[in-house]
């Protein structure tokens, strides 16, 4: 189908469930998102009951991410030289088979945290292979013209998932334990593995004469040719570090000692972000202009920054749910867009590479933000840290806009 054909489509928010592939892939996602947010929530709350130690879920959870950093990068290579159905298909039946093992040892009553870490570690595994070819297969199950409704409709799924996934888990682990949570991650993987069975993306070229070493080194050689994507990275790779990783590592104490409320209050924020980057990626599905696409990228993400810096700065506990409305809904843009400009400007077969780096990139020194932000924590009032880090965030997301190969790229 051509472009001209596409095009009353286009304008359609719904446009992207047209397609039938698009159609399993979304539902198939969305069910496994719903199982992941669950089994997060589960996971902090057995970590916790097992040690008594609120650190301890950290030391699991940057486990899981070093261990998807491991694989990520090869990920990338492999879902640009093999099927990345196939590839997504193995993962989800590697991670069903991790949390598998979840139940298996909570039902037999020998849960440690040795096997929590061990397993988080097989989890972070298998789940770097996953990414970088999901992340490829949406342009080969949709139409260039649908991408922005694709790419938009897969992020309004995962954000859902934020808000419905923990309240899941809060009413099983309530009423019997963690062990029916574990059950619905394992099905849900076997889900999505099920659609994804069921769909038939296009094909990608490869070159089937060239090595994995030669795809790594290509794969790196276009990411540092093309201005907005290296700027872009090295960007977030900051910025994560200084403003998202302190975020997520503070925010607990400044809900408890700077608006004295409790875990209801803390819980309320991060579901209203949920709701706000909902917003966000509807606004950019019906949007998605033509024109200025990388300074609406960037200027969205630097100015949800400024969420950050207000929490830090507000006395009020209303004005802080309002910042993280506000925070939601201009992340929900910037990833929406930045996805999109990504799978509709990189060549497909180098589009899982490319997403590999930009997962590699932009998340690498978070652990190191987590850890940065819990020590400076001990000397300086965590509002300060916020405010600050989330400030000198807005003013870096805008550095690479005065380049005009990257304002004007497209």
């Amino acid at each position: 189908m051509d472009e001209a054909a596409l095009e009353p489509a286009r304008r359609s928010t719904l446009a992207a469930f047209s397609s039938r592939d698009f159609r399993l892939l979304w539902g198939g996602q969305t069910i496994s998102f719903v199982g992941d947010a669950a089994f997060l929530v589960a996971l902090g709350w057995r970590v916790t009951d097992l040690t008594g130690r609120a650190s301890s879920l950290g030391y699991v959870l940057a486990l899981q991410s070093l261990a998807m950093l491991t694989t990520l990068l090869l990920g990338g290579v492999l879902a640009d030289r093999y099927p990345r159905r196939r590839l997504m298909i193995s993962s989800d039946i590697a991670r069903a088979l991790v949390v598998g093992g979840f139940l298996a040892i909570e039902l037999t009553g020998h849960m440690t945290l040795g096997a929590v870490l061990g397993l988080a570690a097989a989890f972070g595994l298998a789940d770097g292979f996953f990414q970088p070819a999901f992340s490829g297969i949406v342009p080969l199950v949709v139409e260039t013209p649908l991408l922005p409704s694709a790419n938009s409709w897969l992020s309004i799924a995962r954000q859902s998932s934020s808000v419905v996934g923990p309240g899941i888990a809060a009413g099983l682990y309530g009423a019997v334990g963690p062990s029916p949570v574990w059950g619905i991650d394992a099905a849900s993987f076997l889900v999505s593995a099920t659609a994804l069975a069921l769909a038939r993306p296009r094909d990608v070229r490869t070159d089937s004469q060239s090595t994995i070493k030669r795809e790594f080194v290509e794969g790196f050689r276009y990411v540092v040719s093309v201005p907005w994507i290296w700027t872009g990275i090295l960007a977030a790779t900051v910025i994560l570090m200084i403003a998202m990783a302190p975020f997520n590592a503070l925010l607990p104490r400044v809900v408890q000692n700077h608006y004295g409320r409790g875990v209801g209050s803390y819980g309320l924020l991060f579901s209203l972000m949920a709701a706000g980057m909902v917003a966000g990626s509807l606004a950019w599905a019906r949007w998605h202009p033509r024109r200025h696409r990388v300074f609406i990228c960037f200027a969205a993400f630097g100015i949800n920054d400024i969420g950050i810096a207000v929490l830090g700065l507000s006395p009020w506990y209303w004005l802080a749910a309002a910042a993280v409305v506000w925070r939601g809904f201009f992340i929900g843009i910037g990833i929406a867009s930045w996805t999109t400009l990504i799978t509709q400007l990189v060549p497909e077969r180098l589009l899982s590479r490319v997403f590999s780096f930009d997962f590699f990139g932009s998340f690498g020194l978070t652990p190191v933000g987590y850890a940065a932000a819990a020590a400076a924590a001990t000397a300086i009032a965590p509002t300060t840290i916020l405010a600050v880090g989330g400030s000198v965030a807005v003013a870096l997301w805008f550095v690479p806009l005065t380049w005009d190969r990257v304002r004007n790229a497209a």
